[in-house]
């Protein structure tokens, strides 16, 4: 069997979360390795494009969040074997990256900037996204977002979604999602709900 380390940020969330709970609910043995953010300026030299997640499959390193989350996927049978079906988990993963580079382009910023950047987001790009993955739920059942079941498209929408509702984002509504996509509220605590991800998160003890 191949040995397995997931490199990533030591908190709950971010672009390794939803490859973490894959393996998580799959049963897969790996490497959970987490470091410090004050470790990140050493941590990132090891990397090939200076960023993590990393993933090493024995001693091969794999970069880039989506590829390492769709592999992960492929080993627990959490992506689809249909290619219609893969592609609409792929499109969902895709936009949520989407959203992911224009929130992330706020962090380092503070004061007046940090909350005009915010504030854009919160008038604009966020309301977009987060309606068009309502509107993608509910044309594809309203329960997940691709194939019928629970796939890596729903785990990155709940870590995404958790991210946002955590009020930990600085001019972020807290309860964003209650206002503007109350569905997607409903999938998040559906999916945390679930045994195998309520007691990861027990274990790391995180509520």
């Amino acid at each position: 069997m191949d040995k397995l380390k997931l490199t990533y940020f030591d908190f709950p969330g971010g672009r390794a979360e939803p490859a973490r709970l894959a393996l998580h609910i799959g049963g897969v043995e790996f490497e959970d390795y987490r470091f410090a953010s004050s470790d990140f300026p050493e941590v990132r030299k090891t990397t090939p494009l200076n960023q993590v997640p990393t993933l090493h499959i024995n001693e091969l390193q794999i970069t880039q969040s989506d590829a390492i989350t769709r592999y992960v996927g492929k080993l627990t049978g959490l992506y689809p074997e249909d290619c219609l079906q893969a592609l609409l988990c792929d499109e969902v993963m895709s936009a949520l990256e989407d959203l992911n580079v224009k929130l992330v382009a706020t962090f380092g910023l503070k004061g007046n900037d940090l909350k005009n950047a915010r504030d854009a987001l919160v008038a604009g790009p966020l309301p977009q996204y987060l309606r068009w993955l309502q509107n993608q739920l509910e044309s594809h059942g309203g329960e997940y977002f691709a194939d019928n079941r629970l796939t890596i498209a729903d785990l990155k929408v709940f870590v995404v979604m958790r991210g946002l509702s955590s009020g930990m984002l600085d001019h972020i509504p807290a309860n964003l999602l209650d206002t503007v996509a109350p569905k997607l509220k409903a999938h998040m605590q559906r999916i945390g709900n679930i045994p195998a991800i309520a007691q990861y998160y027990s274990k790391l003890g995180v509520a």
